[in-house]
This record gives C-alpha cells, sequence and structure tokens, in this order.
C-alpha cells in the first residue's frame, strides 16, 4: 500500500496481477475438489494429501482474493468500495461484470465456512453447498475477462486458456471414471452443458473482451466522472 500511495499504477499492476494468481489457484482448487470427490488416490499420492491441498490451495486462493480486493479499493483510479466487492451489482465502476467478481468471492468464502462446520451442518448439506460454491469457478472466469484491462495481452490469454483446460480436464475425467457406471444420458448432459458453456463464453469474449472498445461498453464511467491518479499520468 505504501508503494501505491508513491506510484497510484503500483495498485493497478498488484490488482491485476493477484487476481490473475488467483483465478490459477482457483482452477487448482476445482481440479483437486473434482479429484478428492472422485476418491483419486495413488500409492504415492494418498487421498488425503489431495484433501490437504485443496483445502490449502483455496485457503490461499482467499488471502490472495482479499489482497486483490484491497488493492482494487485502494487504487484512486476507479471509484470501488469496499462493500461493491462483496455485495454483487451494487458499484458504480463496470457493475456487472465486478458484481461477478464479488458474488464469485462470496461463493468462495462459501465454500471454505461450510468446509470448517462440515460437522455441524452435515454431510448433504455440505456437499449441497460445497457443489454451488464450484460456480465461482466459471463466474470469477468471466468475471476476469470481462472486467481486466488485459485480456488482450497474448500471456494473459494464455494463462486463461491453460486455467480452462485444467478444469475441463479434470472434469472429463470424472466423467470417465467416476460415473463410467452412471447412465449415459447423464454424463452426455454433463458433457453437452459444460461444452456449451465453453463455446458461449468463447464466442462471447471474442466478440466483447478482446475487440477494442471494450472499456466503454463494459460500463466504465467517463474519464471526467473518476478521480484523478496524479498529475503526471494516467493508468495503462
Amino acid at each position: 500500500m505504501l508503494l501505491g500511495a508513491a506510484n497510484p499504477k503500483v495498485l493497478w499492476y498488484l490488482t491485476r496481477g493477484f487476481g490473475l494468481v488467483s483465478l490459477v489457484l482457483l482452477s487448482l482448487t476445482v481440479a483437486l475438489g473434482v479429484a478428492q470427490l472422485a476418491r483419486y488416490a495413488r500409492p504415492g499420492l494418498p487421498r488425503f494429501v489431495i484433501s490437504g491441498l485443496h483445502r490449502n490451495a483455496s485457503l490461499v486462493a482467499v488471502g490472495l482474493l482479499a489482497v486483490h480486493i484491497l488493492t482494487a479499493v485502494a487504487d484512486p483510479f476507479a471509484p470501488i468500495a469496499l462493500v461493491d466487492a462483496v455485495v454483487p451489482f451494487i458499484g458504480r465502476y463496470r457493475p456487472f461484470w465486478l458484481g461477478l467478481g464479488a458474488l464469485a468471492f462470496d461463493l468462495l468464502v462459501t465454500l471454505i465456512v461450510t468446509s470448517l462446520i462440515r460437522q455441524y451442518i452435515g454431510h448433504r448439506g455440505w456437499r449441497a453447498v460445497h457443489w454451488l460454491a464450484y460456480g465461482c469457478w466459471p463466474v470469477a472466469l468471466v468475471h476476469g475477462l470481462g472486467t481486466g484491462s488485459d485480456a488482450r495481452i497474448g500471456w494473459v490469454q494464455l494463462l486463461y486458456l491453460v486455467c480452462t483446460a485444467l478444469v475441463v480436464a479434470a472434469l472429463a475425467w470424472r466423467l470417465t471414471t467416476r460415473w463410467a457406471r452412471a447412465p449415459g444420458s447423464y454424463r452426455l448432459t454433463a458433457a453437452a452443458s459444460a461444452a456449451v458453456l465453453l463455446l458461449v463464453v468463447a464466442v462471447w469474449a471474442e466478440q466483447g473482451p478482446l475487440r477494442a472498445g471494450w472499456a466503454r461498453r463494459a460500463g466504465t464511467p467517463p474519464v471526467s466522472t473518476i478521480p484523478a491518479v496524479g498529475a503526471t499520468g494516467s493508468h495503462p
């Protein structure tokens, strides 16, 4: 924060950097969660190791997301209040896309809290909330694309592709192993739903965030309404 006070651009880079790292850890959390639910185990990698990695990755992801949120709030370039980061769709700066980020954060926190109190809510209640909370991954992915200023950067696009490939591979593996004895219609419906979702996101990204002029269309307020970063320059 002290570096941000000296040079506000530092906060801009920290916000996006921690956001991208959080997405990587969230993707890893989902993949490890799928492996854990499928009771994946090998002689050199027992299930309790998978469980521990899953729990620790999710906790670190929450910590990094907290830094992502605090740096975004502290950055004077965008009018983002702390409440905007936890209550979806009430902000002035790119309200829908920022709201998706708040929703993803709330879902991830719900996942962590219900896991910590699992013995009090029962396995059935925990599992229901756990599956719902896994929806934070696609929500976070769309949030990053929709509100990020770096979606058109090559290495950032590669990072999104790697994260997507990791989660898709984990789901595909689960469909062909754990659900191998499930009715074919169930597996087909799950696979088709995932494919349609990915296609919709890919088409939207190509027509939206990956094209010039997205910031204005995404709801960025006019420059005149955004507090000045400083007399010598502005954000990238």
